[in-house]
């Protein structure tokens, strides 16, 4: 399998260039062609011979496109294909402030919460650096009549932190001047809570928007729903989060999945303001988004809102999530899952 020429930063594509014996001003050519091309083909005005030697040793996009479903409310969920054969999901996310493309960091995930489907079939893999900026670029390029991409969201399949190298290279490389130069504060990393790793973040000098996928203020109850919770309690978390919030003096976002009558009740509003106090966080209220084969259920949208409000009253930073996607196999893996699943029934009838 070749490796992917968008795995390479600018040090790494000039080392490339001065290995083939190309002039050193060929290193922000290519950077430029990997951002904005697919195929070896469009880089015209490069040599041949140089093509060629590229063309031998690497590939200028890992993945293809096998399907895409587009929602009512204009969300497109992707469906490519890698070079090892891997299906993965992004989705490209339409707003009035910007369009932003959630993207996958692993094949499958091994986190096990109950309510992803993301993890139905355990982590298969990590995705490398390029492998991650290939699904932005793609969309990128697909979407550049309306606007193109100017926010990343690393919220789809898979756990960032666990793939912690590449997920870094791959802000990296998002972020960097010679390629989308999208800045950190549009850059957001959802974790379900590694709390080594969020320290990490910051001595590694990234600011983006960090968001924790809390989903309940008690040990209890997370044990219940997140297989994270028997290694890390929330207070090791929080703590984690008030060292990144002083490092990079980013305001922390805590992700909350409602879970009709487990996780929306008063006394859940209680252990969230205590849980929290002190940081300087806001909580982004998810009505769950149920997936196949799960029993549990999302509150009604009165009760989402009902909830949103006691928390603001008991003076937590809170507001209800426009749900995208949605009509569409909206939850992360639903998409790849249906896909495999439909193929299997298929060759079985055959």
């Amino acid at each position: 399998m070749k490796t992917p020429l968008c795995d390479f930063n600018i040090d790494e594509i000039t080392a490339l260039v001065e290995k083939f014996g190309q002039p050193k001003y060929r290193a922000k050519q290519l950077m430029r062609h990997i951002s904005a091309y697919d195929s070896f083909d469009e880089y015209t005005d490069l040599p041949k011979n140089f093509i060629a030697q590229l063309e031998d040793e690497f590939t200028a996009r890992p993945l293809t496109e096998v399907t895409r479903v587009t929602a009512s409310d204009g969300a497109v969920r992707y469906l490519f294909k890698t070079e090892s054969e891997d299906l993965i999901e992004s989705v490209y996310l339409p707003h009035d402030y910007g369009n932003s493309v959630c993207v996958s960091c692993q094949v499958g995930c091994g986190m096990g919460c109950v309510f992803c489907a993301s993890g139905k079939h355990g982590l298969v893999r990590n995705l490398s650096a390029g492998e991650i900026l290939a699904q932005v670029l793609y969309i990128a390029r697909d979407k550049k009549p309306v606007g193109g991409v100017n926010k990343i969201v690393m919220m789809g399949s898979g756990e960032p932190l666990a793939n912690y190298d590449n997920t870094i290279k791959f802000i990296k490389l998002v972020n960097a001047p010679d390629g989308l130069n999208i800045g950190m504060r549009s850059i957001s990393v959802s974790t379900c809570g590694l709390p080594d790793n969020i320290l990490r973040l910051a001595d590694d000098g990234i600011s983006c928007t960090l968001s924790l996928s809390l989903h309940a203020a008690t040990d209890v109850k997370r044990k219940q729903i997140m297989n994270i919770a028997q290694k890390y309690t929330v207070k090791q978390l929080v703590d984690a989060l008030r060292s990144y919030f002083d490092k990079t003096g980013r305001r922390v976002i805590l992700e909350y999945i409602l879970i009709d009558g487990f996780n929306d009740t008063k006394s859940d509003v209680a252990d969230i303001k205590d849980l929290l106090k002190g940081l300087c966080c806001h909580v982004n209220l998810i009505p769950l988004n149920p997936t196949d084969n799960c029993k549990l259920k999302p509150p009604t949208k009165k009760r989402a809102y009902a909830f949103c409000e006691l928390l603001k009253a008991a003076g937590v930073s809170a507001s209800v999530r426009r749900s995208m996607g949605s009509d569409v196999a909206g939850a992360c893996g639903q998409l790849k899952n249906r896909t495999v699943e439909s193929k299997a029934q298929s060759s079985k009838k055959s």
